[in-house]
């Protein structure tokens, strides 16, 4: 399959006012699905935020499998190194949780400000995720509204805002960042099947494929409850198996149609919690670079 190519420029430009707006703030929330807490970063990132502090907060724990979710927390805390913690986007109380964390890593930073006199000072935060990461919707949930405390800030374009955020945090808004190319393809469908890319970047039956060989394999019980296939059924080649869920759902031979309610299901969490990053995946794939 070939490589596909569709970061737009719009995206590099933000790639290079990130770089700008990364030098006005504290502290930077790096913010994934918690279903694919892996794939769902950028690997860029890491060259844009060099030394600075940085909390990844895993979004969307609620639609993630809540064992592979404290799995990743804590190959992030001690493997990577970066403090992490999980949330559900929906609920206000996460909110306080970012927060609290941002004061925590910063801790020696705020004791020296106070040594100096310098007394609650605001923490300056940047949140980055690529699209539909639910970076908005935290944004919006530690604002508690989404309107802009400060404008046309020095070195900050008239599109970049300020927003606060309780009594010690002030977020700088930013658009989400992409990778301009996949040299994974599987990484590509996983992103597809969550909904973090265009779905017209594959084709609807590629996905949902996909997404039946994940769930035949560790969920197997799933399908069979959704879709009234049986165990038998199961040990079909994916396309039958595809074709007799088609047929289920009265959709006769119309594969796409099919197809995208499979991956709506798997969207709106109707095949239960999952995570298509498994930690020991990532860490073996490591070792073997």
């Amino acid at each position: 399959m070939a490589t596909i190519q569709w970061y737009p420029g719009h995206m590099a430009k933000a790639k290079r006012e990130v770089q700008e707006r990364l030098k006005l703030v504290d502290i930077v929330f790096e913010i994934v699905d918690a279903r694919l807490p892996w794939s769902s970063r950028n690997p860029v990132l890491d060259q844009l935020i060099q030394d600075k502090p940085r909390l990844l907060i895993l979004n969307k724990a609620d639609l993630a499998d809540p064992n592979q979710t404290q799995q990743w927390l804590n190959y992030a805390r001690t493997t990577l190194n970066i403090p992490a913690l999980a949330i559900d986007s929906q609920h206000q109380q996460n909110a306080k949780q970012i927060e609290q964390l941002a004061q925590q890593v910063l801790a020696d930073k705020i004791a020296r400000q106070r040594e100096k006199g310098i007394q609650n000072k605001a923490i300056k935060a940047i949140c980055i995720g690529i699209p539909n990461s639910g970076k908005s919707t935290i944004l919006n949930r530690l604002v508690k509204r989404n309107v802009a405390i400060t404008g046309n800030h020095p070195g900050v374009t008239k599109k970049q805002q300020w927003l606060k955020a309780g009594q010690q945090l002030a977020l700088l808004d930013t658009p989400g960042i992409l990778w301009p190319k996949f040299e994974d393809p599987i990484i590509g469908k996983k992103l597809a099947l969550t909904g973090a890319i265009k779905d017209s970047l594959y084709h609807a039956d590629d996905v949902a494929l996909y997404a039946l060989a994940f769930f035949k394999q560790y969920f197997p019980d799933r399908l069979v409850q959704r879709y009234h296939v049986t165990t038998a059924d199961l040990a079909q080649p994916l396309p039958d198996l595809l074709l007799q869920i088609t047929q289920k759902l009265g959709f006769r031979d119309d594969y796409d149609r099919a197809s995208e309610r499979i991956i709506i299901d798997c969207r709106k969490g109707k095949l239960g919690r999952f995570t298509l990053d498994h930690v020991q995946e990532v860490a073996d794939d490591t070792l073997d670079d």
